[in-house]
């Protein structure tokens, strides 16, 4: 008997929802557990560790594994049409997962999707062919410094405090900042909505966790009116509070 190829039990019984992320974990065949993701005319399905369709390159995880032993071997390799696209493919492999971890409320996966982005711009940007391929990704870094910054700051909610939460956003920010100064756009920095959408999610949380200033944002203001015994007390217990956990 000719094996049935279609998915339309699989559809029928996970109807899309186009105004919410679809999203669950489910088992795999072998018991691993995989992501499916319901989008407009299928389901996706990703793996939870390595690369997200389960592809190996040499015996490498990811391709950005690859590509860290290929500027080993050779610290001038510029980076081919084929190995563009693998990094394109890539990006937005890991992009998925990252919005599935954040709709499952799997922060600290979130975070390690979001670090294994950057690290492949980071390296795709050396090893680039142009500068226009280069500016076609970079612009893409503050959104994946979004994500990561959401991640970090619910996963700190969820296992410490709304101040090391809020702690995470100013981080998150701050590094947000330092992007748009590089590329001379610092004056757009706080008109950003990405800019805006994490200052709202920062003052929520303030709000309702009754949370003042965080020391370090205390220790900031102190150093900027010039208080240092103040600066002193605050840095000692910093590293009393890191030493702690």
């Amino acid at each position: 008997m000719k094996r049935s190829m279609h998915l339309d039990d699989h559809l029928s019984r996970w109807e899309f929802d186009p105004s919410n992320l679809n999203v669950r974990l489910v088992k795999g065949k072998d018991g691993r557990d995989v992501i499916q993701m319901r989008v407009d005319m299928g389901i996706l399905q990703l793996e939870t560790t390595g690369r997200p369709d389960g592809s190996v390159f040499k015996e490498c995880e990811t391709f950005l594994d690859h590509l860290q032993i290929v500027l080993l071997e050779n610290p001038n390799a510029v980076l081919t049409d084929e190995q563009c696209n693998e990094v394109d493919r890539e990006f937005m492999q890991f992009y998925h997962r990252r919005i599935c971890w954040l709709r499952l409320q799997y922060y600290h996966r979130a975070v390690m999707d979001a670090d294994h982005t950057l690290r492949l711009m980071d390296l795709s940007s050396q090893m680039s062919p142009d500068e226009e391929w280069t500016g076609s990704h970079e612009q893409y870094r503050p959104f994946v410094l979004f994500h990561r910054t959401q991640a970090q700051a619910l996963g700190e909610l969820e296992d410490n405090t709304a101040e090391e939460a809020i702690q995470a956003i100013n981080a998150g920010l701050e590094t947000i900042r330092l992007f748009f100064a590089e590329h001379e756009a610092e004056d757009h920095f706080e008109d950003d909505e990405l800019v805006i959408r994490l200052v709202e999610m920062r003052e929520s949380l303030r709000s309702e966790y009754a949370v003042g200033q965080t020391l370090n944002e205390q220790l900031n203001a102190a150093v900027e009116k010039e208080q240092y015994e103040l600066a002193a007390k605050l840095r000692d217990e910093l590293t009393r509070r890191e030493g702690s956990n």
